[in-house]
């Protein structure tokens, strides 16, 4: 979409010359005359038209019969009307060009099949008409400036609005009152609200895409239920990146989506909130786990960059409070570090004890703001820490000029350190003033903590991968010859070496490869051969390994009796350091992903792995290898030899091309055996599954 049509978009959606309110209520106690009184309640100054066959005048506003005899300066429509009749509303709407539909009534997508095919067909003719819909099933969208309370939800009856930089894109229409009535009672602001709904049309990522043209959204926060369109939403990410707009999600439940049907351990290690969350962070979105965080993050991250450390600085003026927060900081891998000498001795001055506990205890000496201040100063002007926790008692409830002016100061003379108060009391006033100042300021330790590790986890967006769409024509000649070492020659062709192998149809048929060998069934309806004893190791001879696939065969014959039996493979026998899976699967919600981990048949039990967006760089690839802990070893730990981790790292980022083929839905090499440091890696087990995959466009086609 180009920037003049986002910003056509945007008006239509937040600042609509006109509102047609279909199903406008004259009942002021009903919910459909709701959004009728909160457009005038909040200060909307446009035309409100409501569309009543019935009545001529709602709530003192003349109404209209049809949307043909309303006035023409009408920018967004907003239907309330009973299922059956919003197909009619609808098609009045995409005749007369209404910008944007936005659809409250429920009973379409979320209903199954047949809702689903009238939203579609809704969808259809929208398009065709050029009209937007923000739904079905969407409580509305709220703008405090310009004030456009577009809604049904109540929280709207708030006398005033909290207006601030937050965006709010939410999955969960009555999520918007909790943003707004949790914001008000902290003087945390908002710039604009917008509930999806369906997603029929309107999607969180293109939302995304008109908040970061918003000069009013500093941040945007998400309450997400599901992931839709990850190409789009890695895209806007990016770019709310590059202008200084942090993205701040929530996202509930897991994604099990496709798990119970997977066929490799990859599939079922990787299919659930591991996805996401390895998705978002690839995306630069700072994740957080409770809702009361993902509306206190926001300050902590505005005009900040990812640190390069983990580091954090404590102070307090009670202690209690202060360990309350680095408790869950310590178990979220955060390192609580105390000042160097010189930053010591200048908090000594001010007659602080300073000792080597990373908790700086001011006690009553810290109920002075010309000490508690200073000291801030001096940790926030300070390179050895990443972020400062400020920890404040109950001066903080009874004495905000004295516990919060000096952070106030010292936050405007050192902005550029990420700075974290946590007020142990109750105190309204003081998370009031730290919010309007751009101050992060949190009620719990828990929600502290949180944010925090967010914060620290937070990482530059990975740049858009480029795909090499001529590797895609080779591997699809590969793919032409269907036979059980399919999968083994792509491996190869990808570049990720692979042990010798025979395909044998016949247990007698001659063997060529180097022994000792090993014997596994092909069959491609058997996944994990290890659990129909379908694999024989350590055969030394022809004769021993032509008596062993016959016993093979009758053991999986009997425990398998549905699957159909191609032969067996022969394949050299490897051995190495250590054992890695190296495994690939599109993700319904977040698409198609890479995963290493310890490998072997106790790969899915230890779920010790990591994950990472397709393709991936070198430098991903060796990151991935540091965050699995059954792969140290292979790093020389406690001077064990060193496996060959270039290899492994190089295996990686080939295998990790599988994205250019899209009818690749799971892959797995497990194990991918790495040998001794420079002898490189060789993978002796191959799994590949196919299915219809969505098209990706060759831009140089």
């Amino acid at each position: 979409m180009s920037a003049a049509s986002r910003e056509a978009l945007f008006r239509a959606l937040f600042a609509p010359r006109g509102v047609a309110l279909y199903g406008a209520s004259g009942d002021a106690a009903k919910n459909t005359a709701r959004p009728q009184r909160y457009l005038r309640k909040h200060g909307y100054t446009g035309l409100v038209a409501p569309i009543n066959r019935t009545r001529r005048e709602v709530l003192g506003v003349e109404a209209y019969p049809s949307l043909a005899e309303a006035p023409r300066e009408i920018d967004q429509a907003f239907i309330m009307v009973p299922p059956a009749d919003v197909p009619a509303a609808c098609d009045e709407c995409f005749a007369r060009g209404i910008p944007v539909v936005t659809i409250f009534t429920d009973g379409f997508g979320e209903t199954g099949a047949a809702g689903r095919e009238i939203e579609a067909r809704l969808v259809e003719r929208a398009r065709a008409a050029g009209v937007r819909l923000l739904g079905p099933n969407s409580i509305g969208l709220i703008s405090t400036a310009p004030p456009t309370a577009l809604s049904v939800n109540a929280v709207l009856e708030l006398d005033r609005l909290p207006v601030g930089p937050l965006g709010v894109v939410s999955q969960s229409g009555s999520l918007i009152g909790a943003f707004l009535s949790r914001g008000a009672a902290r003087g945390i602001g908002f710039s604009k609200l917008v509930s999806v709904g369906n997603e029929a049309d309107l999607s969180v990522a293109e939302l995304v895409e008109l908040l970061i043209d918003d000069a009013q959204t500093q941040a945007i926060l998400l309450f997400l239920e599901t992931l839709r369109e990850p190409e789009r939403m890695a895209q806007a990410a990016r770019r709310a990146f590059d202008v200084g707009k942090p993205l701040i999600a929530y996202k509930l439940g897991r994604s099990r989506a496709g798990v119970e049907l997977a066929k490799s351990h990859t599939g079922a290690i990787a299919g659930d909130d591991r996805a996401v969350d390895a998705f978002l962070r690839a995306c630069g979105v700072l994740r957080v786990h409770s809702f009361e965080a993902l509306i206190e993050t926001a300050h902590l991250a505005i005009g900040q960059r990812p640190p390069s450390g983990r580091r954090v600085a404590t102070m307090t003026t009670t202690g209690g409070g202060a360990a309350l927060v680095a408790d869950p900081l310590g178990a979220a891998g955060v390192e609580l570090v105390a000042p160097p000498p010189a930053v010591a001795e200048t908090i000594r001055a001010l007659g602080v004890r300073v000792g080597e506990s990373p908790l700086i205890d001011l006690t009553l000496a810290g109920a002075r703001g010309n000490v508690y201040g200073p000291v801030l100063e001096a940790l926030l002007a300070s390179d050895h820490c990443d972020a400062v926790v400020a920890a404040v008692g109950s001066s903080g409830q009874f004495h905000p000029q004295i516990a919060i002016e000096p952070i106030l100061r010292a936050h405007r003379a050192h902005p550029q350190k990420a700075l974290a108060v946590f007020i142990a009391p109750e105190a309204q006033a003081s998370l009031e003033l730290l919010a309007r100042n751009g101050v992060a300021a949190f009620r719990t330790p828990e929600s502290c903590a949180d944010a925090l590790a967010a914060f620290f986890a937070w990482r530059v967006p990975r740049s858009e991968p480029a795909l090499d769409f001529g590797l895609a024509k080779t591997l699809r000649e590969v793919l032409g010859a269907e036979d059980p070492l399919r999968a083994e020659r792509l491996f190869a062709a990808l570049g990720v070496p692979q042990t010798p192998a025979q395909w044998l149809r016949d247990p007698a048929d001659a063997i060529r490869c180097t022994f000792p060998i090993a014997i596994k069934v092909a069959s491609r309806d058997i996944a994990h051969k290890t659990e129909v004893r379908g694999v024989e190791l350590n055969l030394r001879t022809a004769r021993s390994a032509a008596a062993a696939a016959r016993r093979l065969l009758k053991r999986v014959s009997a425990a398998r009796p549905d699957a159909k039996i191609e032969g067996v493979i022969a394949a050299t026998m490897q051995s190495g350091l250590g054992e890695v899976i190296l495994g690939y699967r599109v993700d319904p919600q977040v698409g198609p992903l890479v995963l290493v981990g310890a490998g072997g048949t106790l790969a899915e039990l230890y779920r010790d792995v990591a994950l990472r967006p397709a393709p991936v760089a070198l430098q991903d690839a060796q990151a991935m290898i540091d965050e699995v802990r059954g792969l140290a070893p292979l790093a020389g730990y406690r001077n064990a030899p060193r496996g060959d981790l270039v290899a492994l790292a190089q295996a990686i980022v080939a295998f990790s091309r599988l994205v250019v083929l899209p009818e690749v839905q799971e892959a797995e090499i497990n194990p991918l055996i790495v040998k001794p440091e420079g002898e490189g890696v060789v993978g002796v087990d191959a799994l590949l599954v196919l299915g219809e995959g969505a098209p990706r466009d060759d831009p140089a086609a």
